[in-house]
Parts: C-alpha cells; sequence; structure tokens
C-alpha cells in the first residue's frame, strides 16, 4: 500500500508541475504581459510580498464562513430530517423551499446589509442562504430513503416512538447524506463569502481580490490569492473528509 501511495503521490506531483510549467511558458513566452496572464514566478513572489497581509484576511474570511454554515446546518438538518420523516411537513416547507432556493445567494446582500450592517453576520447570511439547500435537501433525502424493513425491525425490537426511531434509525442511516450535504455546502459557502466581500464588505479575502489588487491593476496579487482562495477550500475538504469518513463514518464503511 505504501508503493502505491507513493507512486500516486509522484503522479500527482507530476501533474501539478506540468501544469505550472505550461503556466510559466505560456505567459511569459506567447502572451508576455503581466496586466493579462501574470507568470508563475510573478505569483510565487505576490505570495512572500503579501505574507502579512494572507493570515488576516484568511482568518476573517473563515470567521464569517464558520458562522454563515454553522447556522445552516443548524436550521437545514431539522427542516430537512422533519420533513422526510414526516409528510405534513414535507407538504408544509416545500412550496416555500422550491420558491426561496433559485434565488441567488448574492441577490441576499442588500438584506445582509440592512439587517445587519458591514458585520461579520451581515457576511455570514449571505453564506447562511448559499449552504442552507444543500444541506437540507441532502438531509431530506437522507431520510427520505430511511428503507422500511429497518423501521419495521426497530419497531419490532421495542423502538416504536418516532423519537427512538429518529435518533437509532433514521439518523444513522440518513448520517453519510447528511455529511455530503454539509460537503457540498461548504464549496458553496466559501464561493458566497468571496463575492459577498466583493461587493459589499470592507474586509477579507474577497475585498482585497477586489477594492485593492484589480482595482490597482495588481494582476500578479490577484492571481495568487485566487490561488489561495483555492488553496484554502482544498485544506477545509480534506480536512473535513478525514473527520467524517475516517472517524465520523468509519463504522458505515465498516457495515
Amino acid at each position: 500500500m505504501s508503493r502505491i501511495t507513493r507512486q500516486k503521490g509522484v503522479l500527482e506531483l507530476l501533474s501539478i508541475a506540468i501544469v505550472l510549467g505550461i503556466w510559466e511558458l505560456v505567459a511569459v513566452f506567447i502572451v508576455g504581459k503581466t496586466f493579462t496572464l501574470p507568470s508563475f514566478h510573478e505569483v510565487a513572489t505576490s505570495f512572500y510580498d503579501l505574507r502579512k497581509d494572507i493570515p488576516g484576511d484568511v482568518a476573517i474570511s473563515l470567521k464569517r464562513f464558520a458562522i454563515g454554515l454553522l447556522w445552516a446546518a443548524v436550521v437545514g438538518i431539522p427542516i430537512g430530517a422533519a420533513m422526510g420523516w414526516f409528510k405534513s411537513m414535507e407538504r408544509m416547507f416545500d412550496p416555500i423551499i422550491q420558491v426561496i432556493r433559485p434565488i441567488p445567494p448574492i441577490a441576499w446582500i442588500p438584506f445582509a446589509l440592512v439587517w445587519f450592517h458591514l458585520t461579520d453576520y451581515g457576511a455570514g447570511f449571505v453564506v447562511f442562504i448559499g449552504a442552507l439547500f444543500p444541506i437540507l435537501i441532502n438531509t431530506y433525502a437522507g431520510f427520505k430513503s430511511v428503507p422500511r424493513r429497518l423501521v419495521e425491525t426497530a419497531q419490532v425490537l421495542g423502538r416504536t416512538k418516532s423519537y427512538g426511531l429518529i435518533r437509532f434509525v433514521a439518523f444513522p442511516y440518513a448520517a453519510p447524506s447528511i455529511f455530503t450535504g454539509i460537503r457540498i455546502s461548504m464549496g458553496v459557502g466559501w464561493m458566497c463569502i468571496i463575492a459577498a466581500e466583493m461587493i459589499g464588505f470592507k474586509s477579507g479575502l474577497g475585498f482585497r481580490l477586489w477594492q485593492r489588487f484589480w482595482f490597482l491593476h495588481q494582476m500578479d496579487n490577484l492571481m495568487a490569492y485566487m490561488i489561495l482562495i483555492g488553496v484554502v477550500a482544498l485544506v477545509m475538504d480534506y480536512v473535513f473528509r478525514y473527520l467524517t469518513e475516517r472517524r465520523l463514518l468509519r463504522w458505515y464503511k465498516e457495515v
């Protein structure tokens, strides 16, 4: 297994090196203009020049992102579970969700500014809107797909009340779907926080990207922050997958 892992690591590093090499060649010998396409070595230099600003900007954006994602989970999981388990709840909430869900999260920025002003909660509200529906819908799908035979087996074993069935049957069965919804919401929410900071807020990665680098035409710095945004998202996704797949849902793989 270690040999296979090393081979995969070599292939991954090789693919990254090829992409960076092509990027450098195209930027230097074909495009030749930093404003149109900064080269890799210029972007790498920008990372070094911006090393003092990066930690603070990442921390601000992550804080806002966490606020929105937390509230999306707090609201989305109970509503999705109720809709998937109780027919009456599904009929009650489904029309409302189908009307609100297609509205882009960015369209809520004016209300976020009016209701919460230029605060972390205002930016977090935009994340909440974007992250809510993937969590809610995946939770609903997980609870809705609980096999009838599992419910009947639990009832035979004495779990006759809805609370016990939800806690010991439906929720464990739906857990992989719920975590999938959270993972999708993390990607959507991260994009939302960057967009919100670009449009209506005065700090964070998105603000720096748009209000500082673009308006000053510092395209090398702009590209550096674009890569930084992707790397932060990648790290968050890896950490989340490790905690869920190898820790919280380890029993599910064994089953």
